[in-house]
This record gives C-alpha cells, structure tokens and sequence, in this order.
C-alpha cells in the first residue's frame, strides 16, 4: 500500500509516498480503507518533531481520516495520532464514527479535528446546553465570542457552530476576501488584522463591553490581548500556539475583570470517548439540518502532502486542506 511519511524532522519537503507493507489487525481492531485524509496544524508540528508523545521517524502522518471499513462495507471517519495517511489503517473502532448522510469522504475527513474542537471550545465556555461550567445571564445579553483565524479549519466550523447556537460571532483574519467568504457562514464581524488592532477594534465593535469568549490558538502576547478583548467573567480558550510562542497572561486585566484561561487540547480529550460521543451527538441534529458543513478550500492528491502543509505555513490556506488518497 502507499503512504505518506514523515522520513526525518524537518518541514514539508521531508514528507514522502512510500509503498509499505499492509497493516495486519490484532484482535478488537478493524481495517479501514481510507479516501480521504484531513490536514491539521498539528501534523505540521508532528513533521518538524515539536508534537508532544510521536514516535522517531519514519513514521505514517496524519490525525483525521473517512473510508470504508472492510469486511462491511461501513462508511466511517475517524481521528488517530498519526497513521491516517496511508492507504489501509488498523484500529479500534471506538474513535471511528458513521459518516453522516449524503456526505463525500472528503467531508467527512474535514470534520473530527476542527468540529470538535470547535464544538469543545464553545463548551469550555460554558456556551453549550451541555457545558460542564455554564454562565448564566440575564435574558437580553447578547453573548459575544471572538474567533481567531476564522478563515482556517477550526475559525470556520466555530463560526457554523456560533450561528447555530445564536451567539455573535467577531474573527480575525489576513485578508478581507477571506473574510468575506467567512461572512457567507455567518461571522457577524470581520476584523483584518493586518490594517486594525483587533483588540482597539473589539472595544470600537462592542461599544467597549468586550466579549465573553476568546478562540485563541495563536500563543505569544496574543494570549493576553484576547483577555484584554473579554468583559467582566469572560474566558479564553487556548487551543494552540501558531506563533510559537509561549502564552503570556495580564494578570492585572484577569483579576479586575474576573477573567479566566482555559486549556484545550484534542489530541489528550479523544481519549474521553464518552465525551467525544456526547460531543458528535450534540452536534448531530444541526448535521441532519444541513447548519454544519466542513469548508474545504484545497483538495489535492497524496503525492501532494508537502504542499499541503507548506500552504497550512503560510496560512495561505481557507477552511480546511484535504489530501485524496488513491
């Protein structure tokens, strides 16, 4: 079988096509042939060795998947840690899940990772029905989240996901036409980074009250200007470090305004498969209504792994990079 591997730590040209052996199932394990694979941010950071737990090279990348389970003829998608990118996989089923109706296997590999991450984040801040720590306000406060990077995989599906669950929606991006094409899902305010200081913006936007939640998945001094976007109780939730850079926290800004930050990080929940069940049926009516959809802005061949990633770099990427395995 073919698959995509990581030969050294490096960057994208280090990922090549090789032709391997096909896995062979323990017991309690299935085999699943994969069509489609979904490209993280995180499988960057597995390529160039900075990914918290991999294994030394060479090694098979990639997190999400969608295919065929064989045996049965079952339509799956699924989430690993690395070894989705290949053209057979072995596994247990319990983080394989159905496709949903009508879906492309393209689809379905655009949605475990930033769906629920996305759905997740809106929990840790206590913005579901199900979240474990609930606000509570009065009937006329207008909830408010901010979305970094609304443009890319996770910006996207939160952006879908707010709509659904009537909160408007602030996100930050490079470009306007990003923007605009992120305006058409529903993000209620766009704020181009590049020509506006996003915070300066969020007080001008919401007439200096802030917003209740922070996405923040860029690290470095972004962590503590988000704070600084929140009003009074509000919560940012970290979910990742673009810029490579370590968190920094206003402490003053989080003791005066009754502020708090929140970790979140997939790779260790999807071992909580109660969670990732409940998480997947939460979200599954607004499926069947046709409100969450998975935007993909590149789909490309296999052979073309190194490229995804160089456009995920370059944030040269909109919604999600999907690699087609043949």
């Amino acid at each position: 079988m073919k698959a995509v591997v990581i030969s050294r730590f490096g960057g994208p040209e280090v990922l090549e096509v090789r032709v391997l052996p096909e896995p062979q199932p323990t017991p309690g394990e299935v085999v699943v042939k994969v069509e489609a694979v979904g490209i993280n941010f995180a499988d960057t950071m597995t390529t160039r060795g900075v990914y918290q737990g991999m294994p030394e090279p060479p090694f098979i990348t990639g997190r999400e998947f969608a295919g065929v389970v064989e045996g049965t003829g079952e339509r799956v998608m699924g989430y690993m840690q690395w070894g989705a990118a290949a053209e057979k996989i072995v596994m247990k089923p319990s983080l394989l899940w159905p496709q949903p109706q009508g879906w492309s296997s393209e689809q379905s590999a655009a949605f475990p990772v930033n769906f629920l991450t996305a759905y997740l984040a809106y929990w840790k801040a206590g913005l579901t029905a199900d979240a474990l720590e609930p606000i509570l306000w009065h009937d006329d406060h207008i909830r408010r989240v901010l979305i970094h990077a609304a443009a890319g995989g996770v910006g996207t599906a939160a952006v879908e996901i707010g709509k659904v669950l009537g909160i408007e929606t602030y996100g930050t991006s490079s470009s306007e036409e990003k923007l605009q094409r992120v305006a058409k899902l529903g993000l209620n305010h766009g704020i181009n980074y590049r020509e506006v200081d996003y915070e300066q913006r969020i007080q001008e936007l919401t007439h200096g009250e802030g917003v209740d939640a922070v996405f923040e998945m860029l690290g470095g001094e972004h962590t503590a200007k988000s704070l600084r976007c929140c009003r009074p109780f509000g919560r940012v939730i970290i979910y990742g470090t673009a810029t490579g850079q370590r968190h920094q926290f206003d402490s003053g800004t989080m003791m005066a305004k009754s502020l708090s930050a929140h970790g979140l990080w997939l790779s260790v929940l999807a071992e909580d498969r109660e969670l990732m069940a409940r998480s997947l049926s939460a979200m599954q009516p607004w499926i069947e209504q046709n409100q969450l959809h998975p935007e993909i802005g590149h789909l490309l061949p296999m052979e073309q792994a190194g490229e995804a990633h160089r456009l995920l770099l370059q944030r040269a990427n909109y919604g999600k990079i999907v690699l087609r395995i043949e």
